[in-house]
């Protein structure tokens, strides 16, 4: 009898098992292969600032990032690529590549980098998820990755300035979507009629572009005219997360929306109050400045006293 299976990821909204990119991969994975694993939504636990979800534990084997969560999947035996030939082996680390360079960063802008969509939808979102005060520093933090793995991927010469590198990822993102949306053309899967891992990485990339509501949304416009590939994410949820898509309905999701934006509001309104209260305390004769014990960041951005890598 094989041991149990626990993932840990980010949960979900609009419809999606998870909001998450790399979350959406292994849980896609997961059930194209029939592994039996028991889901667990995040949590404020410390696991999640380190930023390694999802992650999969079984006994004493604690496993993080999806490729290597993957691997361990085959070989408990549940191998959704077992029918590939070599080829079609090397086709899917091709295309898993052309996603991580060309999809992954205009996702990552979408989420975490456009001014309009961080402050009303991501920073709510994912604020919600935590108590006071990890709830105002979190969000921050994973912009902050986000945007530094944009430039360190992008950035170099001959694209300088942040408008530039934008520009660039959305015309990369965009090419990487019709180049997709021509290899699965009027095939139900990338590989003809079972879903393999080059699907769940796919899925995982597409979805959240696809299905949540953002007021910019300068590649879910493009993404909805490949109509293919539309039918594909859908054709996936409801086959393999239809109790997640029922439990979404559009009354359903009104209501998310309207609870959505009074967090944004609540979340909004608590730091403007400590923006006010330190600018009393500095003003105040009975409070005069003093010089604040500066945090040592370590390389990974986290504080040097206490995500692997970060995809929305």
């Amino acid at each position: 009898m094989a041991a149990p299976m626990e993932l840990s990821c980010w949960e979900g909204g609009w419809g999606l098992p998870s909001l998450h990119p790399e979350s959406l991969t292994v849980l896609a994975y997961a059930k194209f292969s029939g592994a039996p694993v028991t889901v667990n939504s995040v949590n404020n636990s410390w696991r999640t600032l380190k930023g390694d979800l999802p992650v999969l534990v079984s006994e004493d084997i604690v496993i993080s990032q999806p490729a290597k969560i993957l691997n361990f999947l085959r070989k408990q035996k549940y191998n959704a690529d077992y029918d590939l030939s070599a080829k079609q082996g090397a086709d899917t680390l091709a295309y898993i590549a052309l996603l991580e360079e060309k999809l992954l960063p205009a996702l990552l802008h979408t989420f975490w980098i456009e001014a309009e969509n961080y402050r009303s939808v991501t920073k709510p979102w994912f604020a919600s998820r935590f108590a006071f005060p990890l709830s105002l520093y979190l969000p921050g933090k994973m912009s902050r990755e986000a945007l530094n793995r944009i430039l360190l991927t992008k950035g170099g010469p001959p694209l300088y300035s942040l408008t530039e590198v934008e520009g660039q990822i959305y015309r990369d993102a965009k090419e990487c979507l019709n180049l997709l949306s021509k290899r699965l053309g009027t095939s139900q899967f990338f590989f003809g009629d079972v879903p393999t891992t080059l699907d769940a990485f796919v899925f995982g990339f597409l979805a959240p572009i696809y299905k949540v509501c953002f007021p910019k949304v300068h590649l879910q416009v493009h993404l909805k005219q490949l109509l293919n590939l539309c039918r594909f994410c859908d054709d996936i949820l409801t086959r393999y997360f239809r109790s997640t898509v029922s439990s979404h309905s559009p009354a359903g999701q009104d209501t998310a929306d309207a609870n959505l934006q009074k967090l944004t509001q609540l979340v909004n309104k608590e730091s403007n109050l400590i923006e006010k209260m330190d600018d009393n305390l500095r003003k105040s004769p009975q409070h005069p400045p003093r010089k604040l014990t500066t945090l040592k960041l370590a390389a990974g951005g986290e504080e040097s006293s206490p995500m692997s890598r970060l995809s929305p």
